[in-house]
C-alpha cells in the first residue's frame, strides 16, 4: 500500500486540523452563538480530521486490504452522515459546491472501499488504493477551500 504517502498525509492533515483550530478560537466569540457557523466550523474540521484518520488506520498493517477496506469504508460512509447532519456548506454557490463534492467523495471513497474492482471496471490503470489516495487528496484541498470561505465569510450572514 502507499504507506510512504499515509505517513506524510496524515501529518498534512492533522496539522491542518490543528491550523482550523486556532481560525476557531480567533473567530469564537463570534461564532458561538450561531448554530449555522458551528456547524460549519465543524464541518471544515471534519475535511482535516476524516483523511487524517484514514491515514493513521491504513498504516495500523499497510499489508492488510482488509483493514484498509474496512476502515475507509466505515469512516466515509460515517463523513457523508454527518455531513448531511451538520447541514454546514461555506456561504454560497461555491461553498455549496464544496459541501457536495465532499459528499460525493467520501461516497466514492467507500464504494472503492467494499467494491475496489469498481476502479478498473470504469476503465481506470490505477489501483484502488492509489484512486483512494487521490481522493482523500482532493477532500482536503476542498477543506482547504471552505477554511478560506469561512475564515472571511461576514458575521451579518443570516441563518
Amino acid at each position: 500500500m502507499l504507506k510512504d504517502f499515509y505517513i506524510a498525509f496524515s501529518t498534512i492533515s492533522f496539522t491542518l486540523l490543528g491550523l482550523w483550530f486556532i481560525v476557531v478560537q480567533t473567530r469564537h466569540a463570534e461564532w458561538r452563538g450561531r448554530a449555522l457557523h458551528r456547524r460549519r466550523a465543524y464541518a471544515v474540521s471534519l475535511h482535516f480530521a476524516l483523511p487524517g484518520i484514514m491515514g493513521l488506520l491504513s498504516l495500523v498493517d499497510p499489508n492488510s486490504r482488509t483493514i484498509w477496506r474496512a476502515s475507509f469504508a466505515v469512516i466515509a460512509i460515517g463523513g457523508v452522515l454527518v455531513l448531511v447532519a451538520v447541514r454546514g456548506p461555506a456561504p454560497g454557490p461555491l461553498g455549496l459546491a464544496a459541501y457536495a463534492a465532499a459528499m460525493a467523495g467520501y461516497a466514492l471513497i467507500a464504494l472503492i472501499a467494499i467494491t475496489p474492482s469498481t476502479v478498473h471496471e470504469v476503465g481506470i490503470d490505477l489501483t484502488a488504493a492509489r484512486v483512494e489516495a487521490i481522493l482523500l487528496s482532493s477532500e482536503v484541498f476542498l477543506g482547504a477551500n471552505v477554511a478560506w470561505l469561512l475564515m472571511f465569510d461576514p458575521i451579518e450572514t443570516r441563518e
